[in-house]
């Protein structure tokens, strides 16, 4: 557990290593949650798929659930008001109208326990290096619009989050459309593979933060999972200036940091590359 003290709004990635057993996956999110919210934090945001990672790519169709219903989003909802914050609910599958494929969305619920925002996944991974092979199109249908949400901490100005999910993070017209839309804040939920993410995580999200100049948290999946996947894990909270402030490299495990509002404003007013666009 990593903790740097500043003055304004607690934060937390939480890193999981996830099974193919969704209650077991809620009661360690519960618990890191509950070690999150005893931290401080006020914003909390749980990895990709933080509920299932199945043995076979299709068990998550068995456990989608209908927008508004479900255990997994009453799970989220809970926690939220329980704990009166903030929880970007990693990434849940949301049954569609293709019985075979789900979207992959990820839920922002306020500290009422009500659901503020919802962003289906745009950009679906494909991979093949000859040993390993994925494609999430089979299974997964892919989000259409960006979305940001503003939120609202104990104490002092609103945020806007930029949503986004994992394979998103090698698109970078995704984000500055989000900067566009006034986020200084970006999630990226994620499950990178160990292959890819050794290779570029760390670069992509520091150049994501540099670009539009503002906060990243990005919270993974870290370990091997019950299909023998393994994921890089290294959850990072990055500043805008593109500074790791704080990772956790592999297993179950906390980020905390603190979103500095005075950080952001001096950032963007001494090198206003935001107001430089052209094209």
């Amino acid at each position: 557990k990593m903790t740097i003290k500043f003055n304004n709004v607690c934060v937390a990635t939480i890193q999981m290593v996830s099974t193919a057993d969704v209650a077991r996956n809620l009661a360690d999110a519960a618990r890191q949650i509950e070690r999150a919210v005893a931290a401080g934090a006020e914003l909390l945001v749980l990895p990709e798929y933080f509920a299932i990672m199945g043995r076979r790519d299709t068990d998550k169709l068995a456990v989608a659930e209908s927008e508004g219903t479900g255990p997994i989003q009453d799970f989220l909802a809970q926690m939220a008001a329980r704990h009166r914050v903030w929880l970007a609910g990693g990434t849940i599958p949301l049954r569609t109208s293709d019985p075979v494929r789900i979207r992959n969305s990820l839920l922002v619920f306020n500290p009422q326990g009500e659901r503020v925002a919802r962003y289906d996944k745009i950009h679906l991974f494909q991979f093949d290096n000859g040993h390993e092979r994925y494609a999430e199109a089979d299974t997964v249908q892919p989000g259409q619009q960006p979305v940001t949400v503003q939120v609202q901490p104990r104490e002092g100005p609103p945020w806007r989050l930029g949503l986004s999910v994992c394979y998103d993070l090698r698109f970078p017209e995704l984000y500055r459309a989000l900067a566009q839309a006034g986020a200084e804040v970006l999630l990226v939920p994620s499950a990178f593979t160990a292959t890819t993410g050794q290779a570029h995580w760390e670069s992509l999200l520091r150049a994501r933060a540099i670009e539009n100049l503002a906060y990243v948290l990005a919270p993974a999946q870290g370990g091997t999972h019950d299909n023998g996947r393994r994921t890089w894990g290294h959850s990072l909270f990055i500043d805008p200036w593109g500074e790791v402030l704080a990772q956790h490299a592999h297993g179950p495990g906390l980020v905390l940091g603190q979103l500095q509002r005075a950080r952001l404003e001096s950032v963007r007013a001494q090198l206003p590359a935001l107001t430089h666009r052209v094209l």
